[in-house]
């Protein structure tokens, strides 16, 4: 396992100290707040830390109420609303400064058999074949409006091994292209076989991009190059089958819509074998600054 990793499983591994309280840790990040799929990832973890073992994640519904703090701990309080027979229902709130940040509603089922359809795995180049982030980004340093930008974002993703399909939006400024946008992600080290850590892992990664297909439809690079700037509103995840967060995983991304200064996200994470994973859909304020 990579350090990188290493620390990024630390940071995600919330710190019980009351019945049903958690606490939790940020660090320093490539925008002056929380990591909003940090305190997602963080916040599951504390629901799942409630839940029987054999009931395994299927859903996550959150919202973003207010920029976190790196500086600060984040308290999450689980909420155990229902245990039923198949299925177990957890609520988490972060708090910050004596206010919530973050609010998810977390629901758990059971393994049981059932209907069987998917929709099938789109094309995509394998991921061996594509450039590395320590490849790939310092070709486009000198659009960053930070010379910095760089090396704080391969800081950011050194646990994770990220690599676009197409070029990321910052490399397509003013070239307005198909709302759509695929990366290949996958942890940057083994796992341990816990279900509920490769969820986890999951939810981290797909914060990261998701808006990305909403850039690309008007040209837009994003906040690295200045001309938008957005933060993300609310984010649904639904985990239809088994997958492994330390093996290769399809993020296939597009965007249906944008207006009144806010832009959806959705998409569809397959294994490299084509079997659908999760599904996610993401809206996010994306402004352009006057």
């Amino acid at each position: 396992m990579s350090e990188a990793l290493d620390d990024l499983l630390d940071l995600l591994d919330v710190e019980q100290i009351e019945q049903d309280i958690f606490r939790g840790r940020s660090r320093s990040a490539i925008v002056p707040r929380v990591f909003g799929g940090q305190v997602a990832a963080q916040a599951l973890v504390a629901a799942g830390r409630t839940v029987p073992d054999d009931r395994t994640a299927h859903s996550l519904h959150a919202y973003f109420l207010r920029m976190g703090d790196p500086g600060a701990p984040i308290v999450y309080t689980v909420d155990r609303i229902r245990d039923g027979r198949s299925f177990t229902t957890r609520r988490v709130v972060a708090v910050q400064h004596g206010q919530p940040i973050f609010h998810l509603s977390a629901s758990f089922q059971t393994y049981e058999e059932g209907l069987e359809h998917q929709t099938p795995m789109p094309p995509a180049p394998a991921p061996e074949t594509l450039p590395t982030a320590a490849e790939m980004l310092p070709r486009y340093a000198k659009d960053f409006v930070d010379p910095g930008t760089v090396e704080r974002l391969l800081q950011a993703r050194a646990a994770v091994d990220l690599r676009y399909v197409d070029d990321p939006p910052y490399g397509t400024v003013g070239r307005p292209r198909e709302a759509r946008s695929q990366v290949w992600f996958r942890a940057n080290g083994k796992l341990a076989d816990d279900p509920l850590l490769h969820v986890c892992l999951a939810t981290y990664v797909s914060d990261m991009t998701l808006l990305d297909s909403v850039l690309l439809a008007h040209g837009r690079g994003g906040w690295t190059v200045g001309d938008v700037v957005g933060a993300s509103l609310d984010h649904a995840m639904w985990f239809h089958r088994p997958f492994r967060a330390d093996e290769w995983l399809l993020y296939d991304q597009e965007s249906p819509s944008a207006s009144g200064g806010r832009g959806l996200g959705q998409a569809r994470i397959y294994t490299q074998d084509g079997r659908l994973a999760i599904s996610v859909i993401q809206e996010g304020v994306v402004r352009v600054p006057r």
